[in-house]
């Protein structure tokens, strides 16, 4: 049986409907996206509970660091993903290998380095990130354990990313969720039984990264279709390169939003204190509300990193129609997925709240308040996602990459510093509905011209065929 054989045989990308393998790769994709988010939201939500609004603000400060670890992550994971499903399409096998090896690797190397430079600067980065003097003892108690998972951390999100594309995105899904669902049943027990406060949720979430990681391992060193071998697992300057540059608008993308985070969290502490609001009540409520925009996010990421491996086999192996039928279907779930979500957040502000533990009467207006304005123009989110994911999969990774920084770093940061100066708090609100409803026109901007081109190679195709 030759190798070309063996991969239409075990990899349905380029042969089942359009259709059907979307639906496949972004039900698991969207849980384990969800799942992951699901790590810190429960923290957020037994903290509440257990410590009160100071230990959610604690969360909140720590946030940015968990996107910067994110960021690296999801720069290897995703471009070596996309660079695999690429060579998978065109039958080279070896390559994809070598690309899950040096995954790992890198994957090693930049976890160690994140934990090492976490901890030997924590102070001054929680400082940066918005910590006031009641917040810190939280926010560093936090911080501190949650840096020492980050190797594992690094290490589970690359290999879920490979294990779509290896043709299993269900794994992806059931190491996440396993993790998580350890992490439901320690968090309650180390804060609750055990009074270990906001350090007994780090302990959780970090022994649930290392369980996660773990069972994505095992299966590429028993079972996949790619295989570890120690032979590869020597770094490649050529597959490290191409790997970092297709996943460089994925990376861009989470730490323009740590950059997001840091100014928000510290505008948020500035003009909560002008206001009757008070800086650390706005860093708590707001801190909410950008946890639910990451769970209405992650089903929007999940249908396109869903979608990814399905583009980028048939982009490889120049199968346009599969491209363009993939890209449609995935755009329709996640818009009307994420209006859904919208208008939820728009209606029923207080009984998402109560989740995350009662505070005062100024907590709570505030908070509805932020979630109503803040998230006012969500529903445009899909389409922006879904279709950077798509010029990163079709090896496109100039334009993925300034798509993603558009929203938070073009508009939305800009916003954060100049609103505020006319409208007080309430201007770090209002920036949230410009840059969505802003960055999707500039988006629509360029999909319009790359949907007429690709029309044009199908029909090139198809013409081809009917000589």
């Amino acid at each position: 049986m030759t190798e070309s054989t063996i991969i239409h045989k075990e990899n349905p990308l380029g042969t089942e409907p359009v259709g059907k393998l979307l639906l496949a790769f972004s039900v698991p994709s969207i849980i384990a996206c969800l799942v992951n988010s699901v790590y810190n939201i429960v923290d957020q939500i037994f903290i509440g509970q257990g410590v009160g609004y100071l230990g959610n603000a604690a969360t909140t400060v720590s946030f940015p660091m968990m996107t910067i670890v994110m960021a690296f992550a999801t720069l290897a994971g995703s471009g070596g993903g996309a660079y695999a499903a690429i060579k998978l399409g065109e039958k080279d096998v070896r390559e994809a290998d070598l690309t899950l090896n040096n995954l790992f690797s890198m994957s090693l190397i930049i976890g160690i380095l994140i934990s090492a430079l976490g901890l030997l600067f924590l102070d001054p980065l929680l400082r940066m990130f918005g910590a006031t003097e009641t917040v810190m003892p939280y926010a560093r108690d936090y911080t501190s354990i949650i840096l020492m998972g980050v190797p594992f951390s690094v290490l589970g999100i690359t290999m879920s990313n490979m294990a779509r594309t290896d043709g299993n995105p269900r794994l992806s899904m059931y190491g996440i969720l396993i993790g998580a669902t350890l992490n439901t049943i320690l968090d309650p027990l180390y804060i609750f039984v055990f009074h270990w406060g906001v350090k007994g949720a780090a302990i959780a979430t970090i022994t649930s990264q290392i369980l996660s990681a773990g069972i994505l391992c095992h299966y590429f060193w028993r079972r996949g279709n790619m295989r570890f071998q120690f032979r590869l697992m020597k770094l490649v300057p050529r597959v490290c390169v191409k790997s970092l540059t297709l996943g460089a608008s994925s990376g861009i993308a989470q730490l323009v939003a740590c950059v997001m985070q840091v100014v928000m969290n510290n505008s948020l502490v500035y003009y909560g204190n002008q206001s009757d609001v008070t800086g650390d009540v706005a860093l708590s409520a707001m801190g909410i509300v950008m946890k639910i925009v990451m769970i209405l996010g992650s089903v929007c990421i999940g249908i396109g990193v869903g979608s990814q491996p399905i583009l980028g086999f048939n982009y490889g192996a120049g199968k346009y129609k599969r491209i363009r039928d993939t890209y449609f279907k995935a755009i329709i779930y996640a818009t009307v997925s994420i209006s859904v979500g919208w208008l939820v957040c728009q209606t029923m502000p207080h009984l998402i709240l109560r989740l995350f533990g009662s505070g005062n009467a100024q907590f709570t207006r505030f908070a509805v308040k932020c979630m109503r304005i803040y998230l006012g123009g969500l529903f445009c989110a899909g389409f922006q996602i879904v279709s950077t994911n798509y010029f990163q999969a079709t090896g496109q990774p100039l334009k993925a990459s300034l798509l993603s920084m558009l929203r938070q770093l073009i508009i939305l940061i800009p916003l954060l510093l100049i609103l505020p100066l006319f409208f007080g708090l309430d201007g770090i609100l209002y920036a949230g509905p410009v840059a969505d409803i802003g960055s999707a026109v500039i988006v629509a901007c360029f999909i319009i011209p790359s949907m007429k081109k690709l029309n044009q190679k199908i029909r090139e195709s198809q013409g081809h065929e009917s000589i």
